[in-house]
């Protein structure tokens, strides 16, 4: 076996989290990251034979059973990841009754994946059946996204409008828009699944008054995809108490998407 701390993906995943906490995405133990590994790339890790021992899955995952992913840890902090991954993260195998998670690697002080695991699971199931490229969830809480569901429409029009409208990027980089839930409790069976059929739609969720869920076919793709938001929101919040003067009108919207070959999601351009 090679050493997994070599593996390419797990290099990948310890340097996005660290930069996640670099951003101030992730204070203390907020945020969790789950990446769906094909059993190719890690067979020359792990002996996926090998079952540490077993954690139980608090809801139905039998349509991922077999499958391996690496998932941050609940209550570590992104910050400590780079110096002990094998702590604060694990992989593990859905197992044969769809409700319980077989250990391979990680958790090493007896921890366990993150208390969000519900959103991101119900999350890769649904973006896979949208995507089947689909290998990431993300979850974190962007400063400036978090401050726009504060003193910002949560309609779901009006809020992707307002993103296209002040990044050029944004209408590129996520044509189909943003979904965004009210404020639920987190952590629960019932927000797992109202995260997941919102990503049917858009790649994007926010979580009104506390965060962010972005789903993509890798770690880049993801990142990038919230960083896009992000920016957006940033520059929204500056200018939000100010009288606007310019903007990005909706035909210019339509001139980019046009231009870079993407759809904008039907009936949120007034053209």
């Amino acid at each position: 076996m090679f050493n997994i701390l070599e593996a390419p993906f797990m290099i990948e995943m310890i340097r996005t989290v660290t930069n996640m906490y670099a951003h101030g995405w992730d204070e203390r133990n907020g945020g969790n990251v789950s990446l769906l590994l094909e059993e190719e790339k890690i067979k020359d890790y792990v002996n996926t034979d090998a079952v540490i021992r077993t954690i139980d899955i608090p809801f139905d995952a039998t349509a991922l059973i077999g499958k391996y992913f690496l998932v941050t840890g609940t209550g570590k902090y992104f910050k400590n990841v780079q110096y002990d991954p094998e702590k604060n993260m694990g992989l593990f195998r859905i197992g044969k009754d769809g409700h319980t998670a077989e250990l391979l690697w990680g958790y090493n002080d007896g921890g366990r994946f993150t208390s969000e695991l519900p959103a991101h699971l119900m999350s890769h199931i649904t973006r896979l059946s949208v995507d089947p490229d689909n290998h990431v969830v993300m979850h974190c809480h962007p400063t400036n996204l978090l401050a726009m569901t504060y003193v910002h429409d949560l309609d779901e029009k009006k809020f992707t409008h307002t993103l296209w409208e002040f990044s050029t990027e944004c209408i590129v980089v996520f044509p189909d828009g943003v979904n965004v839930l009210p404020w639920m409790l987190c952590g629960t069976n019932e927000i797992g699944e109202a995260t997941a059929k919102k990503m049917e739609t858009a790649r994007l969720v926010v979580w009104a008054a506390h965060g962010i869920y972005g789903a993509g076919k890798d770690l880049d793709e993801t990142f990038g995809l919230i960083e896009t938001a992000e920016k957006a929101a940033e520059v929204y919040m500056k200018c939000a108490a100010l009288p606007k003067v310019n903007t990005i009108k909706d035909s210019e919207l339509k001139e980019l998407a046009d231009f870079f070959k993407v759809t904008p999601r039907q009936g949120y351009l007034d053209i």
